[in-house]
């Protein structure tokens, strides 16, 4: 499917608005614009308009090399250069006049007249509906939040809220932004269309309507809560159900789940970063649960059987052979870390050998009567 391509398409590289190569890979791209995005939201720098014009850059980047059929189209369009099209570097006129300065730099004919048959059909297609296309819809923003939450808890997976203060439908309004009992105005600069056309000699463009900002309407009676934003700054709650098995700084996208879009739009999506709190008994080694158990020399010495805690609340029973060394491995399958159809990872218990730090006479006295009977050396193998 091709998409028309925009004016400050010619112009903009908005490979270097997100700091990436050309050949950046869709991974590397989406990794950047959270980067960025992360830095330049405007919940992380209040009142800072130079950050949130670059957020809006950043942003805008994005939504077209982020798009597969987009950044194809993208990618066609800068090969013509600035000057083509009617275009100087400026996205003005070129020199000489809009038939003049076309340069291809090579590129396949076949593939202009594709990639502007949209632009033509779309602009043929408003006329014969009488000039009249409706703003178009715009997706809302992303968020990122944080959410801290316990080992065993991460382990199982858990339902739980979020208490978010974003951006929210005006309840008021409805989202219009007009007074309730009003409605918007259409924008008499652009007939409601949201755009103005501009010919560029053998070409035309549209561009946002300055006077509506690409709305295609106006409001003439704001709404008291939202201002005529239609979307109003409030603490709301967010119900997400945290997968099983979630790692320690993993993040989580719920889509949908962001700032609503606008003019019908669809919401952005939300990004919960997750941090896993340490436990007490448990460690995770991937997808395998970990646990170190003290046990007494005797019981190393002799071999005994020993109650083992799991984290689904119940105890095992591990056998531990006489002559046991510290730092001995167990594994009990089944009972890790939840792996999808692989089925649950193991858990891996440690055994420890406890030397006791303070001894009773008897203690001493057995102890000394077992090194005297005692011919093994276990340095032997040392030399020395």
């Amino acid at each position: 499917m091709r998409v028309a391509p925009q004016p400050e398409w010619f112009e903009k590289d908005f490979y270097k608005t997100l700091g990436v190569s050309e050949s950046a890979s869709a991974k590397d791209l989406t990794k950047a614009y959270r980067k960025l995005a992360r830095q330049l939201h405007p919940d992380a720098n209040p009142g800072d308009d130079a950050a949130e014009t670059r957020f809006k850059e950043v942003s805008a980047a994005y939504d077209v090399i982020g798009d597969e059929a987009k950044r194809k189209e993208y990618d066609e369009v800068r090969k013509l250069g600035p000057g083509a099209m009617g275009f100087g570097p400026s996205g003005g006129p070129a020199p000489g006049g809009a038939n003049t300065n076309f340069n291809f730099d090579g590129a396949d004919l076949g593939d202009l007249g594709g990639m502007f048959g949209n632009l033509f059909n779309q602009r043929a297609g408003a006329r014969r509906a009488g000039g009249s296309r409706g703003p178009g819809p715009q997706r809302g923003s992303d968020l990122e939040t944080e959410l801290t939450m316990d080992f065993r808890d991460a382990v199982a997976g858990i339902t739980t809220t979020l208490h978010l203060t974003s951006d929210a439908g005006c309840t008021t309004c409805h989202g219009t932004g007009s007074k309730p009992g009003s409605a918007p105005s259409v924008c008499s600069n652009c007939g409601g269309r949201g755009v103005i056309d501009e010919n560029q000699g053998l070409f035309s463009f549209s561009r946002p309507c300055a006077v509506c900002h690409g709305k295609g309407v106006l409001v003439l009676d704001p709404c008291v809560d939202c201002g005529g934003a239609g979307v109003v700054r409030r603490p709301r709650d967010v119900k997400v159900r945290i997968p099983a098995g979630v790692r320690n700084d993993q993040t989580i996208r719920l889509k949908g789940r962001g700032s609503p879009g606008r003019n019908g739009g669809p919401a952005g999506d939300l990004f919960v970063k997750v941090h896993v709190a340490a436990d007490k008994v448990f460690g995770r080694d991937g997808h395998n649960l970990t646990l170190r158990l003290p046990i007494t020399f005797p019981e190393a010495a002799l071999g005994t059987k020993v109650a083992v805690p799991t984290v689904d609340g119940d105890q095992v029973t591990i056998r531990v052979p006489a002559g046991t060394s510290s730092g001995k491995v167990f594994r009990v399958k089944g009972r890790g870390i939840d792996n999808g159809k692989k089925g649950r990872g193991d858990l891996m218990v440690t055994v420890e050998v406890a030397v006791p730090a303070k001894l009773t006479k008897e203690q001493k006295a057995a102890i000394e009567a077992f090194d005297e009977v005692s011919d093994e050396s276990p340095r032997a193998h040392l030399g020395v």
